[in-house]
Parts: structure tokens; C-alpha cells; sequence
């Protein structure tokens, strides 16, 4: 290969994330590229707060989860803990690597009745009650164009549970928990 032909093919490849980089700054991380310049979609009632999280550091082990309370309705924009910083009460399903990120928190259910957990990831969570996670109901995403890239239905009763999150790719993650109608 000529020299010219060899530094080129090392060199383009280099240049186009840059040159798409500029694009793709003005969208948050994990963004969709199909809402770049779109409005934000409209968000049922029970994501009402979604775009508004207020910040908070998830626990690192279930004695000082009760730190991390989450208000049911209430958007989060946590800070998690490098996994291998974790001690989940139960072993989630997909862990993640010592390179991902999660935590612990806990909320409690006043009503019997089915509880959604909306992710702005597609972390893992588990709901965890007794030392056992909850089964869950239903898996979905949020609106198109929301920032809701994961939501995990639960039936739950009344009680104190905590919110496991697992395997995210970043050290932070909104979230909201929240009773469905």
C-alpha cells in the first residue's frame, strides 16, 4: 500500500467520530438520534416528573439504603457507585462488569397494587423484599423522545422495599418509582 493510502486509512477513521461528534454533543449520552431537534414527547401523569429529578447518591449496601429514600412520583437523577462498590442483598441477574455502575435504594408502597420503575438506561434493577426480588409483571419502554428508556412493572404490597440497580454504563441514571392507576 502506498504510504499517502496508508496514513489516509488510518487517519479517516479517526476523523469521522469527530466530525459526527459535533452533531451528536448537542444529544445527551444514550439519546436517540431520531428526537435530535424534536420537542420533548408528552409524558403520562405517572412520569409527570420526570424532566424535573431532583439529584441523589445511591447506597452502596442495604444498612445505608435507607439514605437513598425514593419518594413514590419523584424523579431521581442518582449517582451510582462503581460496581464492585455494591454489596446487592440479592445477586442481580445481569451484575455488570467492574466497569459498570449501580446502587441501592429504597421506597415504600403505601397501596397494594402494580409499582412501575422507569430508567433513563437499560440498567438491570431488581425489586427486593425479605431477601428475595419480586418477579416482575410487565417490561416496556417509555415514550418516544421521553428520556424513559426502560420501564419494569411489579406487583408489590404494602411494605419497605429496595430498588437494586445494576449494570449501567455511566455513574449516573434517572429513575422514578411510582404507582400505576
Amino acid at each position: 500500500m502506498r504510504p499517502s493510502l496508508l496514513l489516509f486509512s488510518l487517519v479517516l477513521p479517526m476523523a469521522l467520530p469527530l466530525a459526527a461528534g459535533s452533531a451528536l454533543a448537542q444529544a445527551p449520552a444514550g439519546a436517540d438520534p431520531a428526537c435530535a431537534g424534536k420537542p420533548p414527547a408528552a409524558l403520562p401523569a405517572s412520569l409527570a416528573d420526570w424532566r424535573t429529578p431532583d439529584a441523589m447518591k445511591a447506597a452502596g449496601n442495604a444498612k445505608t439504603a435507607a439514605k437513598a429514600a425514593l419518594k413514590p412520583g419523584a424523579a431521581v437523577r442518582a449517582t451510582l457507585l462503581p460496581t464492585p462498590k455494591v454489596a446487592y442483598p440479592v445477586r442481580p441477574e445481569k451484575p455488570g462488569g467492574t466497569v459498570s455502575y449501580g446502587g441501592l435504594f429504597r421506597f415504600t408502597v403505601a397501596r397494594e397494587g402494580v409499582w412501575r420503575v422507569a430508567l433513563g438506561s437499560a440498567a438491570w434493577v431488581d425489586v427486593v423484599l425479605d431477601g428475595k426480588a419480586m418477579r416482575s409483571v410487565a417490561h416496556g419502554h417509555g415514550p418516544a423522545c421521553s428520556g424513559v428508556r426502560k420501564m419494569v412493572d411489579y406487583r408489590l404490597t404494602p411494605g419497605t422495599y429496595t430498588l437494586q440497580v445494576a449494570a449501567n454504563g455511566s455513574d449516573s441514571l434517572t429513575l422514578l418509582v411510582t404507582p400505576q392507576p
